[in-house]
């Protein structure tokens, strides 16, 4: 009996290295922030190793951008716990997170020397490569998600929304209308057949724990912070808070840190600036900015201990959130009326997504003629060439460290 149990074991512990390998290889070439994150993860588990159809894949993203907390950081711990279930969002969320978090806190204990290399053509060819990166994902939603005049139609208007109002709230706004448009005027419309994001165990009373555990905590630790003061539980309660309360992720947790570290003197407002600078030179997600914000906290709480815990901290919240809206979803999607109006929801998630390609994805990067070139031929290596996301990245990087950055 004993002997047939094993190999049972093996295979879920391979498993999770499978995942830990697949997202550290991602946290390490991911440039571009959370949109480019985001088209990445379709390469890697729509197109090549087809984990999920894209019709699972807009849903999930929708689902992320209706949560607080770093949307692609929440659909990567979603993947790997339908992979490996609590196991496997460990292994996705620290395999992506590891790179740029240990990058970060190096940073704020003085090893190394980013602001130098800040203004490297190197990391402006990296920009370069996520336009490319992002137009690849955003071309193949679109003609699957978007594939008739009604959808198309729709994700151009919710484009156009996100444009024209810059903000978290216009996503989710027109996400809404994009579901409530599906619902009215899509009634044959399906969501896809590939149902690939179920929780490998736990089901409803996981669900229930995350959802208990998440809201406990935003309310007692202020308590507890309260009741028995020290710079450990400090700590935790600011960036606790401050992963649970934004939307939109990304630069938007920045004034909510900012208001947390500057006015406690945990940190000056230069440092906080100089580390801000150095996170848009390092892969992966934007809130490991919090490694080296918690590593650069003073006293006992400094260094190491500060910026784990900081991080901890940070994204518990989204990892709670995906464990318990996650089996909601999904029951949510068996439904043919709920089916319908999500297929509205891919649609207005494509025009999210295009409208991100424009800004802040194509302003911040293509700012003179190579910078066009570039980006076209990276784009044509992606989608007729096949060539692999980092390779592309790295020529990008290359050539952007031989042209020089934008004057």
């Amino acid at each position: 009996m004993a002997s047939r149990k094993a190999p049972a074991r093996t295979a879920g512990l391979r498993t999770v290295l499978e995942v830990f390998l697949i997202f550290l290889r991602l946290g390490l070439t991911s440039f571009g922030g959370p949109v480019a994150h985001l088209a990445f993860f379709r390469e890697e588990f729509v197109s090549r190793r087809r984990w999920l159809d894209d019709h699972a894949y807009g849903s999930l993203v929708a689902l992320c951008q209706f949560l607080p907390g770093p949307a692609s950081s929440q659909v990567g711990i979603a993947l790997g716990l339908s992979r490996g279930g609590i196991p496997g969002a460990l292994a996705a969320w620290l395999g992506f997170t590891l790179p740029s978090a240990a990058l970060m806190m190096l940073f704020a204990l003085g090893v190394a020397s980013f602001p130098t290399v800040l203004s490297g053509g190197w990391l402006h060819g990296l920009k370069i490569a996520a336009v490319a990166v992002v137009a690849q994902a955003v071309w193949a939603m679109g003609k699957s998600l978007a594939p008739d005049r009604a959808r198309f139609s729709l994700a151009a208007a919710a484009c156009g929304v996100v444009v024209a109002w810059p903000s978290a709230t216009a996503q989710i706004v027109a996400i809404v209308v994009g579901g409530l448009f599906g619902w009215r005027f899509l009634p044959g419309a399906q969501a896809g057949g590939k149902d690939a994001l179920r929780m490998v165990s736990g089901g409803r009373w996981l669900s229930t724990a995350a959802w208990t555990l998440f809201f406990a905590l935003l309310a007692g630790l202020p308590l507890l912070r309260a009741l028995a003061p020290g710079e450990g539980v400090a700590v935790f309660d600011s960036f606790y808070r401050a992963g649970s309360l934004v939307f939109g992720g990304g630069h938007v947790v920045l004034p909510l840190l900012q208001a947390e570290v500057v006015p406690a003197g945990w940190v000056t407002e230069n440092a906080f600036l100089a580390g801000y600078g150095a996170a848009q030179a390092v892969p992966g997600p934007l809130f490991t900015f919090a490694g080296y914000l918690g590593a650069s906290v003073p006293g006992a709480w400094g260094g190491w201990p500060g910026g784990l815990l900081a991080l901890g901290a940070i994204f518990l919240p989204a990892f709670l959130l995906v464990v318990g809206a996650l089996p909601v979803w999904e029951a949510v999607r068996e439904h043919r009326p709920a089916r319908c109006a999500i297929a509205g929801i891919n649609a207005a998630v494509v025009g999210v997504l295009l409208a991100a390609l424009y800004h802040p994805v194509w302003t911040g990067a293509i700012a003179r003629p190579p910078d066009f070139a570039m980006a076209l031929g990276a784009w044509v290596l992606l989608m007729f060439w096949k060539v692999p996301p980092w390779l592309v990245v790295a020529l990008c990087a290359a050539g952007g460290a031989m042209l020089g950055g934008p004057a």
